[in-house]
């Protein structure tokens, strides 16, 4: 698969999650979405971390990817301050829209000024074969089991290009 169509498929993916979770009413089934949100969001973000980033930086995308990288850190302290944080506190729901909210400026971001750039600059065969080592670092993250878990240890800083 596409590596830009896989990342943009799972932006939308991701942000069906957030608002499921979002809307849910009981704070057990809001917590129990989040955990699963909070999954798919840290082998998303690890694909793109260590395989899309390097793949893509000298296209000079450098800018963007930096700026693609706070980003990244700014959901990881978000997704870590919710995690540790009771499903009926005060301000988890209010936590939860802005990890939702920002999910999808960062998906935004990235759609219209990462991805155009990189479609310009790496050929289709690349692209499926990166989606196809995105997709299976994904798959190994999954069965390694609670991948949102590993997120809270990213929370100090950006990970460097």
């Amino acid at each position: 698969m596409d590596a830009i169509q896989l990342l943009t498929d799972q932006h939308r993916m991701l942000e069906e999650r957030f608002n499921e979770a979002v809307d849910a009413a009981d704070p057990r089934e809001r917590a129990a979405l989040l955990a699963q949100a909070g999954d798919h969001l840290a082998v998303h973000v690890a694909a793109e971390e260590d395989l899309f980033y390097p793949a893509v930086k000298a296209h000079r995308t450098e800018d963007i990817l930096l700026e693609s990288l706070e980003e990244h850190l700014s959901l990881k302290r978000l997704l870590a301050d919710l995690l540790d944080l009771p499903a009926d506190d005060s301000t988890y729901e209010a936590k939860l829209k802005v990890l939702r909210e920002q999910a999808e400026h960062h998906h935004r971001e990235e759609e219209e000024h990462l991805f155009p750039q990189v479609r310009r600059c790496i050929d289709a065969g690349e692209l499926e074969s990166l989606g196809l080592q995105m997709l299976t670092r994904q798959k190994q993250l999954l069965r390694e089991g609670q991948p949102r878990e590993t997120m809270a240890g990213q929370t100090e800083k950006a990970t460097a290009l």
